[in-house]
């Protein structure tokens, strides 16, 4: 949304830079670099940084270490091809509202932060350009109301929000590539789904996560004993509040079976019935 906002004001003066943490969606890089050259025609930057992200968060578990570790690497990493363009005096971020009230905390306390957003307060301090994020004052639903002014897509609009840090969020525990492979699949057969059954945009945000607990399965004859997946769908106006979706048991049957039947890694499914708060969105 910033990008075309950008574009339209500035045109050929923009670049974008794209990080590929190899946390991101199944094959969200290639539609990610197709919208930006193909569709929108902007200036696009892409960098894989899959390997550096994953060697980094190696035995890694806590939740807000993981994000601080994906957050300063990203960065780091930005900074390394932003130095390459010459002559640029500004960074665009696409901070939202609930971003800055989730990083800060109310009371001054720093236990009492919700969690981190490394695109808020996570900038070097001795970084030179000067920082523009025209959404951080708006919510979700105000940002998609502008994504219908500036002509983008439905399909870029409506899209459901995806966390900075990524997959590495929806896996509590250890990472690794295996897990973070399984977990592409699970996530790309539940949001198919959804589509498949006209689902999809009567949903805030839907995900599925892997869990660091491993239960024992019959496959045919045989003993299993693999991850558990846990589905998220959430209902929400402007993602501060939330409650879960209700989906047709048919429908929960359906995803479940697909998923453990299609892919190896996984013997169990469980679906989140938790609103917001208590729990947050995301797991971590």
């Amino acid at each position: 949304m910033v990008a075309q906002l950008l574009n339209k004001a500035i045109g050929k003066k923009l670049y974008c830079i794209f990080v590929n943490t190899g946390l991101l969606r199944k094959n969200e890089e290639k539609q990610v670099v197709s919208t930006f050259k193909k569709r929108l025609r902007i200036n696009l930057i892409y960098v894989n940084a899959e390997r550096e992200f994953i060697k980094k968060l190696k035995n890694i578990s806590d939740p807000e270490k993981k994000r601080k570790i994906i957050g300063n690497l990203f960065i780091k990493i930005f900074e390394r091809y932003a130095k390459k363009i010459k002559n640029v005096k500004f960074l665009a971020q696409g901070t939202l509202y609930p971003d800055l009230i989730e990083s800060k905390s109310v009371t001054g306390s720093e236990t009492s932060k919700i969690k981190s957003h490394h695109n808020v307060g996570g900038l070097p301090k001795k970084m030179k350009l000067k920082l523009v994020e025209p959404l951080k004052l708006l919510f979700k639903d105000e940002v998609r109301k502008l994504g219908l002014e500036l002509n983008l897509s439905k399909e870029i609009i409506f899209r459901h929000p995806f966390p900075g840090p990524g997959l590495a969020i929806r896996m509590p525990g250890i990472i690794n590539k295996e897990k973070i492979n399984i977990l592409k699949e699970a996530d790309h057969l539940f949001i198919q789904g959804l589509k498949d059954h006209k689902l999809y945009n009567k949903i805030w945000q839907a995900y599925a996560a892997l869990l660091p607990v491993k239960t024992v399965g019959v496959m045919g004859d045989n003993r299993t004993y693999e991850y558990l997946c846990l589905l998220r769908a959430i209902t929400s106006e402007d993602g501060m509040t939330a409650d879960f979706f209700e989906f047709k048991k048919s429908f929960i049957q359906e995803i479940s079976n697909k998923i453990v039947n299609s892919i190896r890694g996984i013997n169990r499914v469980v679906y989140d019935i938790t609103s917001k708060p208590p729990s947050t969105i995301e797991l971590e």
